[in-house]
């Protein structure tokens, strides 16, 4: 399969991570995409480099002073601190009821929702390019120059929400890809298969009626990201009906997880869309260190195979997937059980 990936997406290098009151290695570290990278190509998959779209694909689907903070936030912490350590949040506020600060300290309170984003001296560079290798990847589908491509992104995208930055999520690489694809297609669905509810795609399409979101997750009610996910959420207004949220239990096994692709697709069947994105997390995997559930290479194979049978032109977009022993692996069974069924 061909795949789109970027190198200056390594630079965003967060060393730790504020954490259940403790500071912990952040998990989230460029050595995932590195990994990633070197076992496609070993398999033979091809990869190719992004052309610069620009900022108004992002911004088509995130708040114009959200991207514009983020672009210039680490030469104005610096300038503003006087200090070069990464710039963490230490103010939060409910955005919608309070006023943009002027300060850099203050924005970055505004435009973040907790401690998992800091910004380091290639935040803006990596975060950048990472939604230039999903914006590539949707223009190639959306063109007609690819039936099905994957966007080696990194950092992830799918916890940040119109205005704000969350789990380890600056551009919601899935969201601006299912935007730039409806200026071919009508209705697009977005398929999350990450261990976590993808908040920040649900939160940026769950009044829209354009583009159909399905996640299968683990029960967010004790794990992250806690405040959204729930089968219950369902759309409002325009997307009444068009969010779709199938939770798993804690220590839901392949079979479970299986069944839930089955419904997932029925679902996305059902609502004519016309193409898809899928938000390919691999941290269900059972040795994954942020997984509650019990996927495998195994079950991988099978689930890409499923999704595959769509038959919907599709961008695959990486998103979790941490540093357990199986995380390249499981990247490059998906991948390769996807591209077989469609030559199937």
């Amino acid at each position: 399969m061909q795949f789109i990936f970027d190198p200056r997406q390594l630079l965003h290098d967060p060393e730790l991570y504020f954490r259940r009151g403790a500071f912990i290695p952040h998990p989230e570290q460029p050595q995932r995409a590195i990994l990633v990278r070197d076992a496609l190509l070993a398999a033979g998959h091809t990869m190719e480099a992004p052309r610069d779209h620009g900022l108004a694909p992002i911004k088509a689907v995130h708040d114009d002073g959200y991207v514009d903070f983020f672009m210039t936030a680490w030469p104005d912490w610096v300038t503003a601190t006087g200090t070069t350590v990464p710039a963490v949040p230490n103010y939060h506020t409910d955005r919608r009821n309070w006023r943009v600060p002027k300060g850099v300290i203050g924005k970055l309170g505004y435009y973040s929702t907790d401690t998992s984003c800091p910004v380091v001296e290639g935040t803006a560079e990596a975060i950048y390019w990472s939604a230039q290798t999903a914006i590539e990847a949707a223009e190639r589908v959306r063109s007609g120059a690819a039936d099905h491509i994957y966007a080696l992104c990194r950092p992830p995208g799918h916890h940040a929400v119109q205005d704000a930055s969350w789990g380890f999520c600056f551009f919601n690489n899935a969201a601006v890809a299912a935007h730039h694809l409806l200026g071919r297609f009508q209705k697009v669905a977005v398929l999350d298969v990450d261990t976590h509810a993808g908040n920040g795609t649900q939160d940026i399409f769950y009044r829209r009626g354009d583009v159909v979101y399905v996640s299968i997750h683990t029960d967010p009610s004790d794990y992250t990201p806690f405040f959204m996910g729930y089968a219950d959420e369902t759309g409002e207004g325009a997307g009444a009906g068009a969010t779709h949220n199938l939770v798993l239990p804690v220590g839901a096994g392949v079979d479970d997880i299986l069944a839930s692709y089955d419904a997932a697709l029925d679902i996305i069947r059902a609502s004519g869309a016309q193409a898809l994105v899928l938000s390919l997390g691999v941290d269900m995997a059972k040795d994954d260190p942020l997984s509650l559930v019990g996927m495998t290479t195994e079950g991988f194979r099978i689930g890409a195979a499923r999704v595959a049978g769509l038959g919907l032109p599709t961008v695959l977009v990486q998103e979790g997937g941490y540093l357990g022993p199986s995380l390249s692996d499981n990247v490059v069974a998906f991948l390769g059980a996807f591209e077989d069924a469609r030559r199937a």
